[in-house]
This record gives C-alpha cells, sequence and structure tokens, in this order.
C-alpha cells in the first residue's frame, strides 16, 4: 500500500529485498498497477500485498486485484494478520457467533442516518469502524435509530499501548465519550443484537389492519410472521378473527 511502511516493516523483520521491486498499490492507483502484477504472476513471479495496518481487503485495499487474479486462473492465498474486526469482537463481550462488519460509518448525516436505519434490523452483532472526530455524532444518531439500551462497546487503539474498551449501553457510552475533552486513535464500534421482544395480539392485530388494505391474508401472515418473530399459525388465526 505504501512502500515507505513496508520498507520499515521488512528493516524491523531483517528481510533482505535482495533486488525485488517494491510497487505501490491502492485505491488511486489500482486499474493502473493491477496489469502489472498479475502479468508478473503470470509470469511465475510471487506477488505480496502488504497493507498498511490491519489485514489487505478489510476495508484496506486489494479486493480488485484478488479477485482479477482469481478471474485469470491465478493462485491466490493468505497469511491472516492482524485486524481490528477480530480484535474488538473478542474483546468486546458480544455475541460472537453471528456477526456482521458494515465497513466505516458514513460522514453526512443523511447518510449515516439511512446507514444505521438499514441495519437496525439485523438480528447479528455489528461491527463498523468510525474517527474519533465524529463518534459523538455517530453515538447520537444510533441512540435514536436503535434505543437507548442497546448494549454498545467503544473499542479505542486496539492492540496499541492506551487500548481501551468502554462498554455499556448507547446512551451510558455516549454520555462517557462526550464528557470527555478529546478523543484519540481509531474507534471500532460493536453494537450488540437487538433484544427480542415478545408480541403480543394487539402488535399482530396493528400489523394486520395495515397489512391487510393491500395483501391477502395468507400474504400477510407470512410477512407478518417474519417481521415478530412469531407463527404464522398465529397470525393467520387472529386474521381470521379479525375478518369475522
Amino acid at each position: 500500500e505504501d512502500t515507505r511502511n513496508l520498507r520499515k516493516l521488512m528493516d524491523i523483520h531483517g528481510v533482505d529485498l535482495d533486488g525485488r521491486p517494491l510497487w505501490a498499490y491502492h485505491d488511486h492507483n489500482g486499474d493502473m498497477q493491477r496489469p502489472k502484477l498479475l502479468a508478473a504472476i503470470e509470469g511465475g513471479a510471487s506477488v505480496a500485498f502488504v497493507s498498511d495496518a490491519g489485514t489487505p481487503l478489510i476495508a484496506d485495499p486489494g479486493y480488485s486485484l484478488s479477485r482479477d487474479a482469481t478471474l485469470q486462473g491465478l493462485k491466490v492465498t493468505t497469511a491472516p494478520g492482524a485486524s481490528a474486526v477480530m480484535a474488538a469482537l473478542c474483546m468486546a463481550g458480544m455475541p460472537t457467533d453471528r456477526f456482521m462488519f458494515a465497513g466505516f460509518v458514513p460522514n453526512k448525516v443523511k447518510a449515516r442516518a439511512d446507514f444505521l436505519t438499514e441495519l437496525a434490523p439485523l438480528n447479528a452483532t455489528l461491527v463498523v469502524y468510525d474517527s474519533p472526530k465524529r463518534v459523538v455524532a455517530t453515538l447520537s444518531q444510533m441512540l435514536t435509530v436503535f434505543g437507548e439500551t442497546r448494549e454498545i462497546a467503544l473499542c479505542r487503539e486496539l492492540t496499541k499501548k492506551f487500548e481501551e474498551v468502554v462498554r455499556g449501553s448507547i446512551d451510558t457510552v455516549l454520555k462517557e465519550i462526550d464528557a470527555r475533552d478529546s478523543l484519540k486513535g481509531e474507534i471500532v464500534l460493536v453494537l450488540g443484537p437487538p433484544k427480542a421482544i415478545k408480541a403480543t395480539d394487539d402488535d399482530i392485530i396493528v400489523r394486520l389492519n395495515e397489512c391487510l388494505t393491500t395483501q391477502r391474508l395468507k400474504e400477510a401472515s407470512n410477512l407478518i410472521a417474519q417481521e415478530l418473530g412469531v407463527s404464522k399459525k398465529r397470525v393467520y388465526a387472529l386474521g381470521l378473527s379479525l375478518k369475522d
């Protein structure tokens, strides 16, 4: 990604370049560099792509290079390294059996609201990257979209000297972070899955009255059962009682 950073890394570990070339490859020059790299691999060379931090392709450059090499039938392998996503999941104290990494939180208010709203119904632990300059704004919007009781862990400077994890409800973490004079370092937010809420008959009837204006009972029952996490049989029976 950056030849200067790679030189430092190789020096630290005593790896001699031995005449091998170093080429910068990143989002801005990828289209130009890929043909040269793929030609080198086809010619029998081994090409190693090293990102500046974390794991290549995980919110880092490299996806198009890996994809194009695979499409050309070239062998692609990996030596897994540090990843802020995995480190945060291990430390956050949230369920890890089902999670989604959604990348970086958008900068603009409207785009951020749409981004969070799309993630809200997912029944999984959510992981996102954010900037320390806007994390308070992000937490404030999360409070609106996800509710104040949803559990969250703010992970900062993972695997570094000033590593920190702030855990609690979104409301609690927001108050603690907002009270600080400053916040530095790379931020990973790990949001716990939504807590299951038992739907009452009244909840189901409200949705039935909304859906039955445009859908048949069977279709509405399937949709509402999925939305509210209840059985189709229960929804259908309530629908029949409404018709009666």
